[in-house]
């Protein structure tokens, strides 16, 4: 036997762990005689993770040089977050066999909701969520040994009327939980997992192994591996190797670290192990091979700033003797802090691409912050670089399950634009006919009939828009020979889309079995891929994402069973719900020196370069957050650790990776534009580094300053406002009244309107817009004034609803129209008729929305002054009077005089020069000019007349326009945008074309 027969070891922080394990066995297979003859072959070694198994494995084919070996039997311990358990079949015989299998996640989890949604009245969303929950507090309970029977034991009176109510459930379901586990032939996994570690330990107890035993690299936070962790270090050729065991800290520190209120101590759970070990830490030994009998500089830094809280007054003696070693200890460390997210995923990535400019050099990131690190392989891609995400891709973002979920989205949402549109113009969306073509005919259904308000529930209420469309196009002359071959192209794909959705329409009309809504939903995305040469199936099952998703999808259907009906409408979420946290991880083509880790995946990993990633409180570490099963006094009264114990092993987690030779610390200043607050562990670090006189340690700003200028143009490039000029003969040679207002307030806004010939295309599913109510609103008054042109009729008010009736009818189907403009047409016809009552006498006639035009002399060549007066009234003195229905704002008495909205002005100019002859309507002077305000609000009507008895302001405003127009004759002259930006409203329909907000960033808005 060796002088030192000690079977517990460590290795300090930072020392390649598996590495230097690897190595020392190659070098000496007895471990210094403690294993007698033993060669490699005949040990087994134990580790907490199947990716430390693979690791472990490539280690050993690097320290040995190539060269052929038969290596150890490398197996999985059983650790924080590991499913499976894999142990000697030939050891376990019979116990294993006698186990029930374990009752799949999924499946347990779909159990778990329908009895959430049967005790606590759940929405079925919300009770799948609550049911993951419930599902890591069984799993916490089971594997921390707690008798979940003494829930019974709690006083409820203690606590909060709702907790009380968690409770009484809770101590349901654990009591009806393991029967319905039984008569389904199943047991929870965790407690499998716990029995085969225990009847392993039982086994090893009675009968030891021969063959060396090696468990590296837990820390024993599982209560059972804790277990086979202490048989293991009484076998005669056992050993058990600790990860970071800090041998530093000095012994009131380590005895304060066994106390309550300590579980966030980094060293908290390698305290509560040794103590369940019955060994204190003089009983461990280091690992053979590692260089030194104490921890580097840079351990005993961070030893000395994550001291227990109750010892910091140690820091004032500890300075001098760490003040001689502070160089070496932060020769290595550097410290970036970003200005915001982007910059701190720009840093790094950078930083990992110089790493490869070195051969053979390896670099990780490591962090828990998901959005960092799809930042970070985002920022990756700009060299082709495809990084090794431990993480994985979220599944439910995969191109296969983003289109079930869009198809499941549009059958709930019944066909409602956004969601039609998302699903038909996914990449997968084909319909039996070739992608290319089947998009282009989707977007022409877009532009006929889903711009603009929502058309009615369902296909047939697309098809009710089609019709809608073509009256709308008839009544006003605009049917063209393209309107109605784009007409039959949508007829024709609402008709494709109707055979290969109808089956999912029907099946989803009330609740159904989970399971025919999976099968269901699958059937029509399959139907809605398939393309004209190819089957759904087998482009929405294609590549490695599509494996991944069939996968879930058939672990789905074997499971839904479990759950029973739903509320098909409910489905879309659920779905979504189900998909969450799964992950698809490539299995080839990602970069072999580059690494992006979980603080889980980095334990016992080695890079060359560490960098830590999203340093901030909330995130690394995490908050202990809130459990919705269990308060505090709950989880003490049950015997669980506090909160604060998986802030210990992420502290763990962090000192591991910092002492790495090479690491770098980032974090952002702020994230999503919030300001952050560093991470404990970073405060803690740079307060103890000021200490020591280092608080100049190298934060290497210009990382994220290169960072920044990856993206910085060579040349600074000052905006400048568009200035189109074109020729006279692509200008425009006739206006409407109101595009000579647009001319003058943003004459870009005409030039690509009727030079480009850009229209605006309206929003999609937009509640129904003060354009599109005004034009309601405006045919209703041009009936009404139509029938009734000279005199009132008896029941005026009546006849007036009635014709507005027959205007809503189309548009009833829409929501909010019968609840909100209704209802508001009703108090503007009664303001109406009262404005007819006292306004009449003085009228011989009156026309509605009547159209006129002029040629414009004084030009170079003729341009065509256009207008439609909503009405225009033959007074009995031979005047006319000209009004204009605003249901939105109206135009201020100045802004009319000053020629900014010259409408009424020019169609006076208009009659008093006969414009509007051919509508009967004599050549007369427009003695009233007036707007009338219809809202339909408190105040339903309002009369804002603008004098202009004797038509000089007419005449003025016409002059004004013809000097424009003049102006706009000369090439020189720039169809310049927003040039009076006071007098131009916040937002253009063309200010995105006219890259406003680049050019008037400056202040250079006005000219």
């Amino acid at each position: 036997m060796p002088a030192d027969s000690r079977t517990l070891f460590t290795m300090p922080p930072g020392t390649p762990f598996l590495e230097r394990l690897a190595a020392t066995l190659l070098d000496d297979a007895t471990l210094g005689g403690r294993f007698g003859a033993s060669v490699l072959a005949d040990i087994t070694i134990l580790l907490p993770t199947r990716r430390a198994v693979r690791a472990l494995g490539e280690a050993f084919l690097r320290a040995g040089g190539g060269t052929a070996l038969i290596l150890p039997s490398i197996r999985t311990l059983g650790d924080v977050d590991e499913d499976d358990l894999v142990l000697d079949p030939k050891g376990m015989g019979a116990h294993a066999l006698d186990l029930p299998p374990a009752m799949p996640p999924l499946e347990r989890q779909l159990h778990l909701a329908r009895m959430i949604v049967a005790g606590r009245a759940e929405d079925e969303t919300r009770a799948l969520a609550l049911a993951a929950d419930l599902g890591r507090f069984l799993d916490m309970g089971l594997t921390e040994g707690v008798d979940l029977a003494t829930l019974a034991h709690l006083v409820p009176d203690e606590f909060a009327d709702h907790w009380q109510i968690t409770l009484e459930f809770l101590k349901l379901l654990t009591a009806a939980w393991p029967h319905a586990l039984e008569q389904m032939g199943y047991m929870e996994q965790a407690e499998r997992r716990n029995r085969l570690i225990r009847a392993q330990a039982d086994l090893w107890r009675a009968h030891p192994p021969v063959a060396p035993v090696i468990a590296a690299g837990s820390t024993g936070s599982i209560p059972a591996t804790a277990d086979l962790l202490k048989v293991i270090a009484a076998l005669p050729n056992g050993a058990v190797v600790l990860p970071g065991l800090d041998l530093d800290l000095d012994a009131e520190s380590w005895a304060v670290i066994g106390e309550p209120g300590t579980a966030s101590h980094p060293q908290y759970g390698m305290s509560k192990l040794l103590r369940h070990l019955d060994a204190a830490r003089e009983d461990v030994a280091l690992w053979p091979g590692c260089e030194t009998t104490e921890a580097s500089p840079r351990a005993r830094l961070l030893s000395e700033a994550l001291r227990p809280a109750e010892t910091t007054e140690r820091w004032r003696a500890r300075l001098a003797p760490l003040k001689k070693e502070a160089s070496a200890a932060i020769d290595g460390l550097t410290m970036i802090e970003a200005a915001g997210e982007r910059d701190e995923a720009g840093a790094i990535a950078l930083l990992m691409r110089e790493t490869v400019e070195t051969p053979a050099k390896t670099a990780a990131l490591v962090t828990p912050d998901r959005k960092l690190a799809r930042r970070v392989a985002m920022e990756l891609r700009r060299w082709k670089i495809e990084v090794d995400d431990s993480g994985g891709e979220p599944l439910a973002q995969t191109t296969s399950l983003t289109f079930m979920r869009l198809v499941a989205a549009m059958i709930a949402e019944d066909f409602a634009p956004v969601a039609l549109l998302a699903c038909l113009k996914h990449p997968l969306a084909a319909a039996g006919e070739d992608p290319a073509h089947f998009r282009a005919h989707v977007r022409t259904m877009e532009s006929i009939i889903l711009r603009g308000p929502r058309p009615a529930p369902g296909i047939a209420g697309l098809r009710m828009a089609c019709a809608a469309e073509k009256q709308a196009r008839e009544e006003s002359g605009r049917i063209t020979a393209a309107f109605e071959r784009d007409l039959a192209e949508t007829h024709r794909l609402l008709d494709t889309v109707e055979r290969d959705v109808l089956p999912m329409v029907e099946a989803w009309r009330d609740a159904a079995p989970l399971d025919a809504l999976v099968c269901t939903h699958v059937e029509t995305a399959e139907r809605l891929s398939a393309t004209a040469t190819e089957p759904g199936a087998s482009r929405l099952w294609a590549r490695e994402e599509g494996e991944a998703a069939a996968d879930f999808i058939r672990e789905l259907i074997d499971a839904a069973p479990a759950f029973g009906p739903l509320d098909a409408k409910s489905y879309p979420r659920f779905f979504d719900q189900l998909a969450e946290g799964r992950v698809l991880r490539p299995r080839w083509g990602r970069h072999p020196r580059l690494f992006i880790w979980g603080p889980l995946e980095a334990r016992l990993q080695h890079a060359d370069r560490i960098i830590l990633g999203g340093l901030n409180e909330g995130t690394w570490p995490a908050e202990a957050g809130i459990d919705p099963w269990l308060n505090r006094p709950m989880r003490a009264a049950l015997g669980l650790d506090p909160p604060e114990r998986r802030i210990g092993l992420a502290a763990h987690d962090f000192v591991e990776s910092t002492s790495a030779k090479e690491a770098i610390l980032t974090r952002a200043a702020k994230v999503e534009g919030a300001p952050t607050v560093a991470s404990r562990w970073w405060l803690r670090l740079a307060s103890v580094l000021t200490g020591l006189g280092q608080e100049n340690t190298p934060r290497a700003p210009h990382w994220t300053l290169w960072a920044h200028d990856l993206d910085k143009p060579a040349a600074k490039i000052d905006p400048v406002r568009p200035r189109p000029a074109p020729p006279l003969d692509a200008r425009p040679d006739g206006y409407s009244v109101t595009e000579i207002e647009t001319l003058i307030r943003d004459p870009y806004a005409i030039y690509a309107k009727k030079i480009l010939k850009l229209p605006v295309l309206d929003d999609l599913d937009a509640d129904i817009a003060a354009a599109e109510r005004g034009m309601i609103v405006h045919k209703a008054l041009e009936k009404f004034v139509a029938a009734f042109p000279e005199e009132l009729p008896d029941h005026a008010l009546r006849k007036l609803l009635e014709i507005g009736e027959g205007v809503f009818e189309n548009a009833m189907e829409r929501p909010g129209v019968a609840a909100f403009w209704w209802p508001r047409f009703r108090r503007i016809a009664r303001w109406m008729i009262e404005y007819e009552r006292g306004h009449r006498p003085d009228v011989t006639r009156s026309f509605a929305e009547t159209l006129g035009e002029i040629e414009i002399d004084g030009l170079r060549r003729p341009v065509i002054l256009r207008g439609k007066a909503d009405r225009i009234d033959l007074m009995k003195d031979g005047t006319l009077g000209i009004a204009d229905y605003k249901t939105g704002s109206v135009p201020s008495k100045k802004q009319v005089e000053i020629g900014l909205s010259p409408q009424l002005p020019l169609e006076a100019a208009m009659a008093a020069r006969g414009g509007f002859r051919d509508k009967g309507l004599p050549e007369a002077r427009a003695s009233r000019l007036v707007y009338l305000r219809l809202t339909g609000g408190e105040t339903a009507g309002e009369e804002r007349v603008i004098p202009d008895p004797g038509g000089d302001l007419a005449e003025e405003i016409f002059a004004r326009l013809v000097d424009l127009l003049k102006q706009y004759e000369s090439e020189a002259t720039p169809y310049l945008s927003r040039p009076r930006p006071k007098f131009t409203g916040r937002y253009g329909d063309y200010d995105h074309l006219a890259r406003v907000k680049e050019w008037s960033a400056s202040g250079g808005e006005g000219e």
